[in-house]
């Protein structure tokens, strides 16, 4: 399984939470970001978004095809997140556009063990697989894009 976690581009600061919606910055965070993802994905990927506006709205650069889940709201749990995107049972990629810090701390979890506040950056992205090798199975940090970089 894939599991990519993207954070949602920059954002306007304000009130109520969930209607925020994405700057110019975030507008172009999220195109370049998605231009970059669209040639990687296999046609199955599962994107599971946040119901909040700049989740949304970070999706809809890559596809109209995502489906909202509520537990992946601002302050949903590392459990919801994983639970979402059924890791590591799920066959195939499924690409989570969310916040921080839950985001980091799946991560963090996935790759060190332990849930831990690790940073993710505004647009980014970290794509993670799971494998068994032997009998052993195995996290594998596949990329780490930031769309400034892009």
């Amino acid at each position: 399984m894939d599991l990519i976690l993207w954070r949602h581009a920059d954002a306007v600061d304000g009130l109520p939470d969930l209607n925020r919606k994405l700057t110019a910055k975030g507008n172009r965070q999220a195109a370049d970001m998605a231009q970059w993802l669209k040639s990687r994905l296999p046609t199955s990927t599962r994107v599971l978004v946040s119901p909040a506006l700049r989740t949304r709205q970070t999706a809809a650069a890559l596809t109209e095809d995502f489906e909202v889940v509520k537990s992946l709201a601002p302050g949903g749990s590392v459990v919801d997140v994983l639970s979402a995107a059924q890791w590591p049972e799920h066959k195939g990629t499924a690409l989570v556009v969310g916040h921080q810090p839950t985001l980091g701390m799946v991560a963090s979890l996935l790759i060190a063990g332990e849930a831990m506040p690790w940073s993710i950056r505004k647009g980014s992205l970290w794509w993670l697989s799971h494998r068994i090798r032997g009998e052993q199975p195995q996290v594998v940090l596949r990329a780490v894009i930031s769309p400034d970089l892009l």
